[in-house]
């Protein structure tokens, strides 16, 4: 990685032409001469691009704010998309713009933020970026930030294009959010700079109404949101292939190849992946969100691989499928893995409009509960193992959630909009019901020590059911079996 001459952020236009870019500290150059500077001031082409197409989602997007302008009339809206993160020293982590930004405008730049202006009965949109960087004071070239050490940005005329949405420097921004009058709502945790300008304006009640509000509207998927999470969920198919393809060498190192083997699926198809990717194997499958994956990858072994890939709209999949490492079932895991797919059944078959959203968990926990009646691991009825919970030693887990642009989705919904809702088309949510016995559980008999299985679908509400956005991939033990069969060649 080259060393930056400088690292200077001007934080204002008038700042980015007075103040000299800084230098940095042990820098192999002592500074820039004056003819170095003017030389590089000129000699460029211009690389404006005109007539820019608006992006894909860009009819949505501003039907999305027509309904945030609808719910909160008179009010002042700032919605920001996040600041780069520093991973170390003067290194960032890769930069993942604010769910709720991203949402509103289809925008993924750091320190973007939407603002939503009263207007009347209405709402006058504009979107505050950084412009192209400065050529005149040398910030494209020795800035830390510069374009031509991280790349190009759209011009502010670029994104207005793209977007559909006026843009200003973002630079602007805080001094005038400084000098606003009126109501202000902002969805906090993204921005200091913009919640330190807002301080005085904004109460913590009214801003979680905004993020609450954004996080509802979510719950129901336009056509747009329902083919990007198909997208996703092929591509995720195509990356639990290409896992299934390297087992061996997987066998050969550690869980770490096969988390690399999806991840670049997820990179060459998509943005990244949804969430970090559990791929664990043998006992490490009776740990939930087990995502060191640094154990070994043993045949006789299940492999759990739970992941996800994001599109480049940051849409993402969520799914699950427990693979016996060596091709085969054993006759335990394979008892096991039965009655985990008959759960998964019944709860997918109990997701359809008019339902109540817990309907497909208490199906899926009802045959699981008898599951365990029926081998004696715990007392029953299964009327009382569900009526104390005595199952989720087992289970552990919730059924499912709501799925969409976080793996998460909605998650700062009300209950009511949320878990107690009734089931609308549009509304897309995974179905992973699991057995995990530890590997440490006397309870259990021996041979169903360290094993864990989960299977997870995500499943769209239609108007007369569901669809199964992820049945490209097999889950009945048998047609696993051969489809890994085939993979292997």
């Amino acid at each position: 990685m080259a060393d930056e001459l400088t690292p200077g952020n001007p934080e204002t236009p008038e700042e980015s032409e007075e103040q000299a870019i800084k230098q940095r500290k042990n820098g192999l150059y002592p500074g820039v001469s004056d003819e170095l500077a003017e030389n590089m001031r000129s000699g460029w082409a211009d690389t404006e691009l005109h007539d820019l197409a608006p992006i894909a989602q860009a009819a949505h997007t501003a039907d999305r704010r027509a309904a945030l302008s609808a719910r909160f009339p008179g009010e002042r809206l700032v919605i920001p998309a996040g600041n780069l993160k520093t991973r170390s020293n003067d290194t960032e982590y890769s930069f993942r713009a604010s769910t709720e930004y991203a949402y509103l405008t289809g925008d993924q730049t750091h320190d973007g933020v939407l603002v939503l202006e009263p207007a009347g009965d209405a709402h006058e949109a504009t979107i505050y970026l950084l412009p192209r960087s400065d050529r005149e004071n040398g910030e494209f070239w020795l800035d830390g930030m510069g374009e031509l050490w991280v790349g190009r940005r759209h011009s502010l005329t670029e994104a207005e294009q793209l977007l559909g949405i006026p843009a200003k420097d973002v630079r602007e921004l805080a001094a005038a959010l400084k000098e606003a009058t009126g109501p202000v709502r902002n969805v906090r945790g993204h921005d200091a700079g913009i919640e330190a300008a807002l301080t005085d304006k904004v109460t913590a009640e009214r801003d979680e109404e905004l993020r609450v509000f954004l996080s509802e509207a979510r719950l129901v998927k336009d056509a747009f949101e329902v083919a990007e999470l198909q997208k996703a969920c092929d591509s995720t198919a195509r990356g639990f292939e290409d896992v299934v393809k390297v087992l061996d060498k997987a066998e050969a190192t550690s869980e770490r190849y096969i988390e690399g083997t999806f991840f670049l699926r997820a990179r060459v198809e998509g943005n990244d992946v949804g969430y970090g990717s559990i791929c664990a194997s043998g006992p490490h499958a009776c740990t939930l969100h087990w995502v060191r994956n640094d154990g070994p990858v043993r045949s006789g072994d299940l492999l759990l691989l739970d992941a996800g890939v994001e599109t480049t709209e940051l849409y993402t999949a969520d799914v699950t499928r427990t693979l016996p490492v060596n091709g085969r079932y054993t006759e335990i895991q394979r008892k096991i893995y039965d009655a985990v797919y008959e759960a998964q059944e019944a709860g997918i078959a109990a997701v359809k409009p008019g339902a109540a959203y817990r309907d497909f968990h208490d199906a899926a926990q009802r045959v699981l509960a008898e599951k365990l009646v029926e081998w004696g691991l715990v007392e029953g009825p299964a009327e009382r193992v569900l009526e104390l919970g005595l199952q989720r030693r087992w289970t552990l887990h919730g059924t499912g959630h709501m799925l969409g642009m976080d793996v998460h989705d909605c998650a700062a919904a009300r209950t009511e909009a949320y878990v107690d809702c009734t089931l609308e088309p549009g509304m897309c949510l995974t179905v992973e019901p699991g057995l995990y016995f530890q590997a440490d559980d006397l309870t259990v008999p021996e041979e169903y020590r360290g094993i864990g299985v989960r299977i997870e679908d995500d499943i769209l509400v239609t108007e007369d059911g569901n669809r199964n956005l992820s049945d490209t991939l097999p889950r009945r033990s048998d047609e696993v079996e051969a489809w890994m069969a085939g993979l292997k060649g």
